[in-house]
């Protein structure tokens, strides 16, 4: 009896095995790779407004080696959208400046394209220990630089709006941008994100920013901004049938760590990103994305 027993508990073990085995090696050669394009609707304009197209990308992490991503991301620029916006981690690593640029410089939307950047862009990704994830409060050790200027100065020169605590307008006035640098990191200054000038109007007042901390979209909601964007989680990265994200990677709900949401009175889209640090090359329930956010009539 003790022996069958025995037996019993070994090959259930070899079977949970095998099963973490099969996940691990789905996450890491299959679904990390499967990527989609979702598509939301957001009643958010004003009456009168025509539609507008917003291309959501963000947490590109790209690597000097990730041709299959930038082909992904090529045929994605052929989407006839009218503005586009990235919200940081485009950097995978050092050597992936040229290719990022080349990759994003194809990107040639009617309005526009914005970003802002993320902890990413400005420190070479690092092995650590995935678990502190779960804990409440972790001590963040910075890596080496990220050409991050290098970036800044490349994207600018394509002609994109680049914000780091920094607002603009573009549309001739009609849509009022706003983008804070990485709270993830300590850069974000809300303090930026003031109402406009007495008697300025926008059709579309858009905030933007890498990480969606509680601080940040509060502040955003509180000067009347009517869309926010923002990416850094990943979406979970690893989710659970039924629990869905396990973590956000800061104190965003769970249950808005992908997609479109309320956040008060403002719409909040968090984008699941594109990539993953290359040193978590891993997914599970949880693909690659990016998002077209149809803008239609309130």
């Amino acid at each position: 009896m003790s022996t069958m027993s025995g037996r019993g508990i070994l090959a259930g073990a070899a079977a949970v095995a095998a099963a973490g085995a099969a996940c691990v090696a789905y996450g890491a050669l299959i679904e990390r790779k499967w990527y989609r394009l979702r598509r939301e609707t957001v009643p958010v304009l004003p009456a009168g407004s025509a539609p507008l197209t917003v291309l959501h990308l963000s947490d590109l992490h790209q690597t000097a080696a990730d041709r299959r991503q930038r082909g992904w991301l090529a045929g994605l620029a052929e989407e006839p959208v009218d503005l586009v916006v990235v919200t940081g981690d485009m950097l995978g690593e050092p050597t992936a400046l040229a290719p990022v640029l080349a990759t994003l410089g194809a990107f040639r939307p009617r309005l526009g394209a914005v970003a802002v950047l993320g902890s990413n862009d400005y420190y070479a990704p690092r092995p650590k220990n995935y678990l502190s994830y779960f804990l409440p409060r972790r001590r963040r050790r910075l890596a080496k630089r990220n050409p991050w200027q290098d970036l800044v100065d490349g994207l600018r020169d394509l002609g994109w709006t680049v914000l780091a605590n920094e607002r603009a307008t573009i549309a001739g006035g009609r849509i009022e941008l706003a983008g804070l640098d990485d709270g993830h990191i300590g850069r974000d200054d809300a303090r930026i994100l003031v109402p406009p000038a007495a008697g300025a109007e926008a059709r579309l007042r858009l905030g933007v920013c890498h990480a969606p901390y509680l601080r940040s979209l509060d502040a955003f909601e509180r000067n009347g901004y009517d869309l926010v964007l923002a990416g850094h989680t990943h979406g979970g990265q690893v989710c659970l049938p039924l629990a869905g994200a396990l973590v956000t990677n800061c104190d965003l709900p769970r249950g808005q760590a992908r997609g479109l949401s309320r956040h008060g009175s403002s719409w909040l889209h968090v984008s699941g990103g594109v990539g993953t640090s290359k040193f978590a090359p891993f997914r599970f329930a949880c693909r690659p994305e990016a998002s077209v956010l149809e803008l239609v009539q309130r």
